[in-house]
């Protein structure tokens, strides 16, 4: 078994901190489920694994010779059998952020964490009874068939999918490149069938833009291989002509811990980040050294997906005092996953730790609380900084968030 770490580049391994909470299942297509999430790593060194032998797998061979030997097809697929085996061990956990990616599967989440995606390119939300498009990517197949924030999906091909989960979805709508999948759209009245072609696409995972009377807008969809780069260059670009800042993490899965990090370290002087609870006792994470932005007026956006890396960030932001938090209760996710490869390219995706703030409280199964609850009536009424021709007039949390900051 290969335990390996990466840090923002190549094949990334190691701790990695996400969730797909219903929310921001980018580019439908790629990934194996609400799982994807997690897909980021926290570079850490290798120090093997801790001998343990009190798991008895005496009946799960005797099992598979029986099966191999009686079963009424000869043919029985080995390597399905063995995948099979290591995919009931980890459900047996009942931990739903431990995950078994098959080689296919993990080879699709190396992918994402660099941001790298074959799908059609959607954001969907699945907190109704159908998934939601929250948003398009630009210069997507999705945004350029037409697809619209606010259009629920009911079919994909022929199946109804009602009350369909992340895994699922992905599932229905992934697929190679150049190959089609055919969408049946509910959008207000009108029922739609869109038949898209899947493709390569290549994620930004900051967009910025100004609203307001000179306020710097940053949305991170997710924490990725590029954030950290990423929202650098928008405060450099951005701060000089600005009197605030707003910065969005709704609907925003989590990922990369180091990311998170380094997002915070931008607002925050000194003094600790997070920390992870593990086997190995607690690690306390501490301010960086680049700070961009220590006295801008901030206030984050949140809402009930915004999850992990997300919550790592506009959690601290609160407790350094540092932000105010504007939206709904966040999803609420405070366990760091790491990926084991095994000796078949396929991965095994563990729970190794979990996280809590800067002043020692988890917010794993209950959320962060915003400063200010504000309810968004649906979800095409949040801004989409990909078109700001659209405007935020209906984005209720953004106005909200507007007027907490100076000179609005």
């Amino acid at each position: 078994m290969n335990r390996s770490a990466g840090l923002r580049a190549g094949a990334i391994l190691g701790l990695v901190l996400g969730f797909v909470p219903g929310a921001l299942l980018f580019v439908l297509g790629f990934t194996a489920g609400a799982w994807v999430d997690q897909a980021y790593p926290e570079w850490v060194p290798y120090v093997g694994h801790r001998a343990e032998s009190r798991i008895d797998l005496t009946g799960v061979q005797e099992a598979a010779r029986v099966i191999q030997a009686d079963y009424v097809d000869s043919n029985v697929d080995t390597k399905k059998l063995s995948q099979g085996s290591v995919q009931g061990l980890v459900n047996s956990l009942g931990d739903p952020y431990s995950i078994y990616y098959d080689p296919e599967q993990y080879k699709r989440l190396q992918e994402s964490y660099q941001g790298r995606y074959t799908g059609i390119g959607i954001y969907l939300s699945f907190s109704t009874t159908y998934p939601t498009i929250t948003g398009t990517v630009p210069g997507s197949p999705a945004a350029l068939a037409g697809l619209r924030a606010g259009d629920q999906i009911v079919k994909v091909g022929d199946r109804d999918i009602k009350g369909i989960t992340p895994e699922q979805a992905t599932t229905l709508v992934q697929g190679a490149e150049g190959t089609r999948v055919s969408l049946t759209i509910q959008r207000g009245s009108d029922q739609l069938t869109f038949t898209i072609t899947r493709a390569q696409i290549q994620l930004p995972t900051v967009r910025a833009a100004t609203v307001g009377n000179h306020v710097l807008y940053v949305r991170i969809y997710q924490f990725g291989t590029q954030t950290s780069s990423e929202f650098t260059k928008a405060l450099k670009d951005g701060l000089p002509d600005s009197v605030g800042m707003v910065l969005d993490l709704r609907s925003d899965p989590g990922g990369f811990i180091l990311a998170a990090d380094d997002v915070i370290s931008q607002f925050v002087t000194s003094g600790e980040t997070f920390e992870t609870h593990g086997r190995d006792g607690v690690n306390r994470h501490q301010v960086g050294k680049t700070h961009n932005a220590p006295t801008i007026p901030l206030v984050v956006l949140v809402d009930a997906n915004s999850a992990s890396s997300a919550e790592i960030v506009a959690g601290s932001l609160q407790v350094h005092q540092r932000a105010k938090l504007v939206g709904t209760k966040t999803y609420g996710k405070g366990s760091v996953q790491e990926d084991f490869v095994l000796s078949d390219g396929s991965d095994l995706h563990l729970t190794v730790e979990r996280w809590y703030l800067p002043n020692g409280v988890t917010i794993d199964k209950k959320g962060l609380t915003p400063d200010v609850t504000v309810q968004l009536a649906g979800a095409a009424d949040a801004y989409d900084v990909t078109q700001p021709s659209l405007g935020y007039a209906k984005d209720t949390q953004l106005n909200t968030a507007l007027t907490l900051l100076p000179g609005q």
